[in-house]
């Protein structure tokens, strides 16, 4: 009786043994399906929807090629994705869905810096890997443990200008800024910088975001015995200066930040762009790169991919977003999981990733991973980017 027991129990304690062990290999195969969850809010709509809108087509895009292709560690990405349309209130209450809701694994996203720096603060609470693509240095320094972005910063982006002119025999130099977060830092960079680059600020002179004319202001630089001048600014307020700079005579060579970095700034600015000059990336003239550019295979696969399926003009900003998700698809590879921690110690030790943007070495001290090197000087000429050499 007792060996007869003794077997039944045994016999029990298996089939109870190999249900747990079917139902873990069931619970783990459930969680291999489960799509790993990429959150944005981007800027889809509104001023600054020539962000937003490459953005998130971007995203798209890239999406379905990475499932197409098998995914990510065998599961597929699901991107969810908010339009903020720019408002950064609006970008703080997606972030804080995105976060608390839908329950994603990392965010790309904030196409301006406002959107950005009002999700920073629930990105670093909650511990969740948060890829920006705006441009202010603010985004990363101080460097902030879950944050990261793609984008140049302004600062870089004043540098640079201030060593083309530099070269071109210039040491007197106008500023002229919008009213925004992007045109605030920027402005806030370039006169800490100006100096250390061998270039004087002779006039600085702001415009607000609903204004139409800047021919004022315009006017005062040009009585400022400047020897060049830099807009610091993004949206439409570029191209009304780039306009009004001509109407008022002015003849200096003029500067734009790479926040205009796309097809649409020479559209809207007409044939007042000849010869502005503004920092970029390589993506904006893929095919002038010698065949050697590391970069070139990168920036031209993308390109083509992206203007195949939607018809229309590859920007910088587009760019952003492949890098920001490549970034992230990246890291979660590294890391063998979407583990948030894990996931944001592989993104701080990405090293030699190629992308639109440039070649990102990161560290714990630095977020962003470029260098000036990074940048291209380009022209435009005769109604289309050149590469300045």
């Amino acid at each position: 009786m007792g060996l007869q027991f003794s077997t039944r129990a045994a016999g029990r304690i298996a089939r109870a043994v190999g249900a747990i062990a079917l139902g873990l290999v069931a619970a783990a195969a459930a969680h291999a399906q489960e799509p790993i969850r990429i959150g944005a809010f981007l800027a889809v709509t509104g001023p600054a929807s020539f962000l937003g809108d490459p953005e998130q087509k971007t995203l798209e895009m890239l999406v379905d090629q990475i499932n197409a292709g098998g995914g990510v560690l065998g599961r597929k990405l699901q991107l969810i994705s908010y339009d903020s349309a720019g408002d950064a209130e609006k970008a703080r209450t997606f972030a804080k869905r995105l976060i608390e809701q839908d329950k994603v694994d990392a965010i790309v996203g904030g196409s301006s810096t406002g959107a950005t720096m009002a999700a920073v603060p629930l990105a670093e609470g909650a511990g969740m890997p948060f890829v920006s693509l705006a441009g202010a240095v603010v985004i990363v320094e101080p460097v902030k443990k879950w944050v990261f972005k793609t984008p140049h910063t302004d600062r870089m982006a004043c540098e640079k200008i201030f060593v083309d002119m530099k070269a071109r025999g210039f040491s007197k130099a106008a500023l002229i800024s919008g009213s925004g977060g992007f045109d605030k830092s920027m402005r806030a960079e370039c006169l800490k910088t100006a100096g250390q680059r061998g270039i004087e600020i002779v006039a600085d002179e702001t415009y607000g975001a609903a204004d139409t004319d800047m021919t004022p202001q315009l006017t005062k630089i040009r009585a400022s015995g400047a020897q060049a001048v830099l807009n610091a600014g993004f949206g439409q307020g570029p191209a009304i200066v780039t306009r009004n700079y001509r109407q008022v005579g002015l003849t200096q060579p003029l500067y734009q930040s790479h926040g205009v970095a796309s097809k649409e700034y020479i559209k809207l600015s007409g044939p007042a762009a000849e010869g502005v000059r503004l920092p970029a990336a390589a993506l904006l003239v893929a095919d002038l790169l010698p065949a050697g550019d590391a970069q070139k295979p990168v920036v031209t696969a993308y390109r083509d991919a992206y203007q195949a399926k939607y018809k229309s003009d590859v920007s910088t900003f587009g760019g952003h977003a492949y890098d920001g998700l490549m970034l992230v698809v990246n890291a979660i590879k590294k890391a063998g999981s979407t583990d948030k921690a894990k996931v944001r110690d592989a993104l701080e030790a990405t090293k030699g990733y190629v992308g639109t943007g440039g070649v990102v070495n990161m560290s714990a001290t630095d977020h962003m991973g470029l260098d000036l090197s990074a940048f291209r000087m380009l022209e435009v000429k005769n109604g289309t980017w050149a590469l300045v050499n």
